[in-house]
């Protein structure tokens, strides 16, 4: 009996043939499949129905409704058993657009006891996508389609998806390529397109990665590097991390300054906790800094200064994102666009569930208009 892992591999090669060559003849099928799959507000769908048909191949005696082993019977399984041990590594090695982390700790697939049949009411956004993904576990259990089909289906359209995205960013970057002037874009030119870049939609990551391209361009010049980024939904607790950004010295891995990043407004209860992380460090932390694209407010200045004596030395202060990144672009003018391909790299290399490919594409078209209008 072939093992799961050796299940998606035959899969993915069979479909690698033709990409243009689907395996399923009902149209209605077919379409729910691929509205699924290319619904990019929610990959947990996509990540369920694979572990659920992978389980119903290597185990055809069970019900593919039945992901949870709270159900009982024979006929149920573990359907995050699936999803973690096998699906993740698949998708990791071949670099599918789907989420890193299983669906099972999805609101809507976490904690259940009962079958993912069609009366069923799921929680959650977009609710056409969860009612399609139920309707596509009734038809491979009532055997509308076969388990193999649909799962050899939903990988070929991932493995479409994938090449679809990498080939807009490689021709977006060929249009960069495209615009290259003597004249590179002013401190400010840079400082706006970052600006209208915070603006898009799911943005959180972007300043995180602000901060990081600031530190990597003139890393040599101050002797000072970040530590390698943590994942966007990694909190604090499971990394053992003290913010979003950790920078040491050089030759020294100390963190001496922390960067905690705020797309609403930092609370004086935001400002307690960070203390309470320098109060459980080993090693001094020098500066903890809040970066906000939000108001700053005058009481919370006022108790961030506070701290200073408080925690013996180590400076607690809240920022405004533009504005660091404005004086910091003034100060190392010459590094500027050092820092402009830092964040661009950074962000290509973010995985979709951080920066998805709508956010990557909209700065590399944005830089372009930029280059653009600058000539």
């Amino acid at each position: 009996m072939e093992n799961p892992h050796e299940i998606l591999k035959r899969i993915l090669e069979y479909v690698s043939v033709d990409l243009s060559r689907s395996s399923i003849t009902d149209q209605e099928i077919r379409t729910r499949i691929e509205s699924v799959c290319r619904q990019i507000s929610n990959r947990a769908c996509t990540r369920m129905l694979m572990a659920c048909l992978l389980a119903k191949i290597h185990r055809p005696e069970i019900d593919p409704r039945k992901p949870y082993t709270e159900i009982g019977g024979e006929d149920s399984f573990s359907g995050r058993t699936y999803d973690e041990k096998y699906i993740t590594h698949f998708i990791n090695t071949y670099q599918l657009p789907l989420n890193p982390t299983t669906a099972f700790l999805t609101p809507a697939f976490r904690n259940l006891d009962k079958p993912l049949t069609t009366d069923l009411e799921l929680v959650g956004r977009p609710r056409r996508t969860y009612k399609d993904t139920l309707q596509l576990l009734d038809d491979v259990y009532r055997g509308r389609v076969s388990a193999e089909d649909m799962l050899a289906e939903i990988i070929r359209i991932l493995v479409v998806i994938r090449e679809e995205n990498r080939n807009r960013i490689r021709t977006l970057l060929a249009g960069l390529a495209s615009t290259e002037d003597p004249l590179p874009l002013s401190s400010e030119d840079i400082v706006s397109l970052i600006e209208q870049h915070l603006k898009c939609k799911n943005s959180s990551r972007l300043p995180v990665l602000i901060i990081a391209a600031a530190y990597l361009s003139v890393s040599e010049k101050i002797g000072e590097y970040i530590q390698p980024l943590q994942k966007h939904n990694a909190a604090d607790e499971q990394t053992g991390s003290f913010g979003d950004v950790e920078v040491c010295l050089a030759n020294d891995d100390r963190v001496v300054t922390v960067y905690e990043m705020k797309m609403k407004q930092v609370t004086i209860d935001d400002i307690d906790r960070a203390r309470e992380k320098v109060a459980r460090a080993r090693d001094k932390i020098h500066n903890y800094i809040f970066i906000t694209t939000d108001v700053i407010t005058d009481d919370v200045k006022f108790y961030a200064a506070k701290c200073y004596e408080e925690t013996n030395d180590t400076e607690i202060t809240v920022l405004d994102c533009i504005g660091f990144l404005r004086h910091f672009l003034h100060l190392f003018h010459r590094s500027r666009i050092q820092f402009l391909n830092h964040y661009q790299q950074l962000l290509l290399n973010e995985p979709d569930s951080a920066v998805n490919q709508p956010l990557k594409e909209a700065f590399l078209t944005l830089r372009r208009a930029a280059e653009i209008d600058k000539g």
